[in-house]
């Protein structure tokens, strides 16, 4: 079992050539545009941003479609039952249907938020917030639109544009973590500086080192080293990843409370260990996986 698991951690480094979806411009820019009005309606209401800005895309083709150029509605909201505003015409399941007028791209934002809020996406609100894939089908079933694939083609565009990274500011938390991670160095000079990931002590594997190198540097033996980092001497983790110089805890630091690790390409169960300071073991128990288990790009785990 222990070399299964070896080769599914070299079977992840493989898959880090794997390449995303060709992005589209006016997407883009689009996103880059709009991503604000999209966070704050989730600080707001709860709901993700990802969603939010995939919807708006989808619905509006990034802003180019007839009803958001004269109408700024971005979302393809129709008139229904309680609009008193303005609205204009046009053709969609049926002809001359009516959908909802806005003064600004802002208040189109704010009314689709408002529109989610009602009873009938009531059980949208007991999902994972940062369950994208669950939110984009649970639209579907709950009749947001009438398009077969339209819960694939939020996730497809999600994914194709990381929108998920907005979703409860997950940006901001990889900056803070960054932030919290001070370096100090041991007493004896050293090469490596050391830092603190999960209150653990670690260094940062770069080109060249072995590990009867970094036993002799830090005067750690060897054989603890390989414990704490949970491989056997003849696997050299990649430049970059985080070597621990204590043992490992299970679970992350409080601050991932909450907190779903995205699995991007390339990724392993060991090197999310790694980053987050926790055993392998855990990470697998958390998640209710065994040792068959291979992350694929967009699987969101469980780190605490």
């Amino acid at each position: 079992m222990r070399y299964l698991r070896f080769f599914l951690m070299a079977l992840g480094f493989a898959l880090s050539s794997i390449t995303f979806a060709q992005r589209n411009t006016a997407y883009q820019q689009y996103v880059d545009k709009y991503k604000d009005a999209a966070i704050e309606q989730m600080h707001r209401y709860k709901i993700p941003a990802s969603i939010t800005l995939a919807q708006a895309l989808l619905e509006s083709g990034a802003g180019t479609s007839y009803l958001a150029k004269n109408a700024n509605n971005h979302f393809g909201i129709k008139v229904g039952t309680g609009w008193s505003g303005p609205y204009v015409t046009r053709d969609d399941d049926h002809k001359n249907e009516h959908f909802r007028k806005y003064k600004n791209v802002e208040e189109s934002y704010e009314d689709h938020s408002q529109f989610l809020l009602k009873d009938r996406y009531k059980r949208l609100f007991d999902l994972n917030p940062l369950d994208y894939k669950a939110w984009a089908r649970g639209l579907k079933a709950c009749g947001y639109a009438t398009s077969p694939t339209y819960a694939e083609r939020l996730i497809t565009i999600i994914e194709t544009y990381e929108l998920d990274d907005y979703d409860e500011d997950r940006i901001g938390l990889r900056k803070y973590k960054r932030k919290t991670q001070p370096e100090v160095q041991y007493t004896a000079p050293t090469k490596h500086p050391v830092r603190t990931v999960n209150g653990i002590q670690c260094i940062t594997m770069r080109e060249g080192d072995t590990w009867d190198a970094i036993a002799k540097e830090t005067k750690i033996a060897k054989k603890k080293l390989l414990k704490f980092n949970e491989v056997d001497e003849d696997f050299l983790p990649p430049v970059g990843t985080n070597i621990f110089l204590n043992k490992k805890a299970k679970k992350a630091d409080t601050q991932y409370k909450d907190y779903w690790h995205k699995v991007k390409a390339g990724e392993s169960m060991y090197t999310i260990c790694q980053f987050y300071g926790i055993r392998i073991d855990a990470l697998y128990k958390m998640n209710f996986k065994d040792d068959s288990y291979i992350p694929v790009t967009g699987d969101l785990l469980k780190v605490r």
